[in-house]
């Protein structure tokens, strides 16, 4: 084996049908087209979701809803979490920066502290939003939760 016999392998190059090269090729004429009609034409498209002249799915679907630009997206996070953190990172005070080294917020998020479980020890957390309930739970362990403006 050399150079000059190698081949690609059986069936990995497809050539392309040459068409409209006389009659001589077996695809002159109409070019595989078919005879006249919209698609024959050059520059035919056809708009994506058409169904044959049938009434198309986005228009038989009635329009519902709508989405509020005003609204203010947070990310939930609980005081099982953060106690869970607490505990095997001995951390006592929470804000973006030590939210983000830990991988639960990225980059921009608005933070939302939730009120599921419970803490084991005092912490201090900076967030822009808590619930009722988590409030009250970091107080009552004598935490303090400092709402970010």
């Amino acid at each position: 084996m050399n150079l000059s016999n190698l081949k690609p392998a059986e069936g990995s190059i497809k050539h392309s049908k040459r068409i409209g090269r006389g009659a001589g090729s077996g695809k002159g004429g109409t070019s595989t087209r078919g005879n006249k009609g919209a698609k024959a034409r050059s520059g035919y498209h056809q708009k994506v979701g058409f169904e044959g002249g049938q009434m198309p799915l986005y228009r038989r679907v009635p329009k519902f809803g709508f989405k509020n630009i005003n609204r203010v997206e947070y990310v939930g996070i609980n005081l099982d979490t953060l106690n869970a953190l607490a505990e095997s990172k001995n951390i006592t005070d929470f804000n973006i920066e030590v939210l983000m080294q830990n991988g639960l917020i990225s980059g921009k998020d608005r933070i939302k502290i939730l009120g599921r479980g419970e803490l084991a020890k005092a912490v201090n957390v900076t967030a822009h939003a808590f619930s009722a309930t988590a409030k009250k739970a970091i107080e009552d362990k004598g935490g303090v939760a400092t709402v970010i403006e």
